[in-house]
């Protein structure tokens, strides 16, 4: 069993979502990395890292990185939307093939809908008929299948706050769907604490289905504070909800042992949330999240 560490831009605060413009350079991004101990990366919101491969790959050569994956969403609910998804995954898929990549990382097109943004962290059950999740599976399977036939790459699918796939019964209710080879479970430890659930009991769930990891922590006394005051994500994120690892409720230990059993021979990427104007700020974090990894045998 081996479990090797990523970074992502994510954790210099380089994310998907619009309006967050990005602090940092791609080769700033990936120095630090390099620097605080990583020796993989995520390829971040598309057009962040360079998009052509003779570009990007000496890049990644002279730090010593692999390129991993990539978070691609999609609004699957919508069959409508299933085209333009699909020729996005590819576009993305043929460049992390080039480089060697191991999945693409499919999710919901998440903060995009109002209610579903408020209301992250506090949902039960599910928002979706049986007749929508029929559709939104459809979709999922729909990219799975032709990202895997031209490009070769199989998807893990991130489920999400603030998204259509946010509670555990969500999540159950389209692995159920989705197919078993083609697409796996991309466990996300904090978003799956913030949503509802207890990530080492998901591990148990779903077994060889967990096919990679996003380690995040979630910060149990903010969370609390965000379901009083009814945040919505974005400033339960702003607030700190996800935490440096190790400082909230995620079971670390648990979770590894509980891979381990499986014989989990993959990557873990560490994720941290940062909205902070201090542009130390995310190397410091990232090196401490490190350190705590190494302080569990990682």
């Amino acid at each position: 069993m081996s479990i090797r560490i990523a970074g992502a831009p994510v954790s210099w605060g380089i994310y998907e979502f619009e309006g967050i413009t990005p602090k940092f350079p791609y080769t700033q991004v990936l120095d630090e990395i390099k620097a605080t101990g990583y020796i993989g990366t995520e390829l971040g919101p598309w057009g962040y890292l360079p998009t052509d491969a003779a570009v990007l790959r000496p890049e990644l050569e002279k730090r010593g990185l692999q390129v991993l994956s990539a978070f691609v969403p999609v609004n699957f609910v919508d069959a409508s939307a299933h085209e333009a998804g699909e020729a996005h995954a590819l576009q993305v898929g043929r460049l992390l093939a080039d480089l060697g990549a191991v999945a693409i990382v499919l999710a919901d097109d998440n903060g995009k809908v109002e209610e579903l943004t408020k209301a992250a962290g506090r949902r039960h059950g599910s928002s979706l008929s049986t007749d929508q999740w029929d559709v939104y599976a459809a979709g999922v399977n729909r990219v799975a299948r032709r990202v895997f036939d031209e490009v070769g790459l199989k998807v893990v699918f991130h489920h999400h706050c603030a998204g259509y796939v946010e509670t555990p019964e969500e999540v159950r209710l389209l692995m159920d769907r989705a197919d078993h080879d083609l697409v796996g479970l991309c466990l996300d430890t904090g978003h799956w604490l913030y949503g509802g659930g207890d990530p080492v009991k998901a591990i148990s769930e779903y077994g060889e289905r967990v096919r990679y990891l996003h380690f995040k922590d979630c910060d149990l006394s903010i969370r609390e504070l965000a379901q009083v005051e009814r945040m919505d994500y974005f400033a339960a994120v702003a607030a700190g909800v996800f935490c440096e690892l190790g400082q909230g409720g995620v079971d670390f230990p648990g979770v590894i042992a509980g891979v381990e059993q499986l014989g989990y021979d993959g990557w873990a990427i560490v994720e941290q949330d940062i909205l902070s104007d201090d542009l130390n700020a995310p190397r410091e974090s990232a090196k401490r999240n490190r350190e705590y990894l190494r302080g569990l045998g990682l």
